[in-house]
């Protein structure tokens, strides 16, 4: 619904589209169409929802279809998309992964020849089903599904996931979650592969996976689907083979990629909360989550974040820890670069292009000479070194890991010579940040002890 006075007129026309259709309307026929008008100036922040359908379930809350207008959060434009939510979970959306942005008006449309359009002005089409049918129903398990005259589905969007699978959903590994963190380049996805089901990091034409199940003795994977006790995984004889938990007695209602963390979840419903919760977190300590700190920035024992680079002398929220270093490290114009090496840290992204049986100074040179290379992890204990083409879910490890990561920086940057040859810099940022958390705790600690010390005195002497 729209909350914003100045578009009353916006809210009535909405109000008069949902008391139209009521929560009973099962589908949408040929020849149908409704409009949603944009406010002719932008308004950060401006939604405008119809909702169109309701699904018949025993279970509570119910999925509702819906046509959207939300101002984009990166412009000065709107964006319309068709959409599922389950109670007030978006589950999926026609505009998840390519945005039909337009002016003025929005409408859905059902052809007459059974084609679901979303339109813009002038007949614009920014988004189709591609196919011919004579109804559009919501089904008890969140599917919206394009149907013929003999009931047959001839389109739905359990075929086209976003970055939720329901309950009654299948993946297989020709499908896949996908998950857009806002103002990154980078994206998350939930992959089903032959021998594991992973989480990755998709950075232009590379991905790194940042955590991975895999089911015993070796077994491939066919799809995977949700079930009573959590998400189960079926081989090519539709045999279940292994089980992601879910450790509560409620079923899991859907299985969420988070946009901001690129974390995985499954969720059930709580009634005496009436809201979702997580039963299951693929992930759930902070470092470990592949963007918690931004480029260049360390996630600390304390789970702060700190810059990696000297230049930078403040951290806190909003920094940015990359300055001017933006990728494409050859060519006219592009500074001098170096590679510095980081003691005490791991990367949590994996599955990088890896060497085995080389040096570190191999490693080293490796990187340097690639101009995609932004960053190498380097084990002494393996003789392997990852190769990465982005500076990111470094994380602080105790001392002794064997592990070195090397970043490529601006030539000059501060630091000593080690015996390797390499820019060495202990984390000197990263200790100041530690140190001041056990500094307050040790000082509160200090300061109870003494004031409580003082009172027992003082009440010593007026006793006597």
């Amino acid at each position: 619904m729209i909350n914003h006075r100045r578009h009353r007129c916006h809210l009535v026309f909405l109000a008069a589209i949902l008391l139209s259709l009521g929560p009973s309307e099962a589908d949408i026929r040929t020849g149908y169409q409704v409009t949603i008008a944009i406010p002719p100036a932008y308004n950060p922040g401006f939604v405008g929802r119809a909702y169109l359908m309701e699904a018949d379930g025993a279970a509570l809350p119910n999925f509702k279809v819906a046509l959207s207008v939300e101002a984009s959060s990166g412009g000065r434009n709107y964006s319309c998309s068709l959409e599922v939510f389950l109670g007030d979970v978006k589950v999926w959306n026609s505009g998840h992964s390519s945005r039909f942005y337009l002016a003025d008006r929005c409408a859905l449309e059902l052809t007459t020849d059974g084609d679901m359009q979303l339109k813009g002005p002038d007949e614009r089409v920014g988004w189709r089903s591609g196919t011919s049918g004579q109804a559009v129903e919501i089904q008890s398990t969140g599917n919206l599904a394009l149907v013929d005259a003999s009931d047959r589905i001839k389109w739905q969007s359990f075929n086209f996931p976003t970055d939720v699978m329901l309950w009654g959903q299948r993946l297989s590994g020709a499908t896949r979650l996908t998950s857009y963190p806002a103002n990154s380049t980078s994206f998350y996805s939930f992959e089903i592969e032959h021998d594991r089901v992973a989480l990755y990091l998709n950075h232009g034409s590379s991905k790194y996976s940042y955590w991975d199940f895999a089911p015993s003795l070796s077994r491939n994977i066919t799809f995977v689907k949700l079930g009573t006790k959590g998400l189960e995984l079926f081989n090519y004889e539709y045999k279940k083979i292994a089980r992601i938990t879910a450790p509560r007695s409620e079923p899991p209602r859907f299985l969420a990629l988070d946009n901001r963390t690129g974390n995985m979840g499954l969720y059930y419903y709580s009634p005496g909360e009436a809201k979702f919760a997580a039963s299951f977190l693929a992930l759930n300590a902070t470092c470990d989550l592949p963007m918690s700190c931004p480029p260049y920035g360390i996630c600390t024992l304390s789970s702060a974040c700190s810059c990696i680079r000297l230049t930078r002398k403040l951290d806190g929220p909003g920094l940015d820890c990359g300055g001017a270093i933006s990728g494409g490290f050859c060519g006219a114009g592009r500074p001098a670069m170096e590679m510095m090496e980081l003691d005490g840290v791991d990367s949590v992204i994996k599955d990088g292009p890896r060497r085995a049986n080389i040096s570190k100074e191999e490693c080293t040179s490796l990187c340097s000479g690639d101009c995609d290379c932004a960053a190498a992890l380097y084990s002494s204990d393996l003789r392997e070194c990852y190769i990465y083409g982005i500076v990111i879910g470094i994380k602080q490890v105790e001392r002794g890991s064997g592990l070195s990561y090397l970043v490529k920086v601006p030539k000059g940057s501060r630091g000593r010579r080690g015996r390797s040859g390499l820019k060495r810099w202990a984390l000197v940022l990263v200790g100041v940040v530690d140190g001041l958390v056990l500094a307050a705790v040790v000082g509160g600690l200090m300061y109870y002890l003494i004031r409580k010390r003082r009172k027992r005195v003082s009440g010593a002497r007026n006793g006597s």
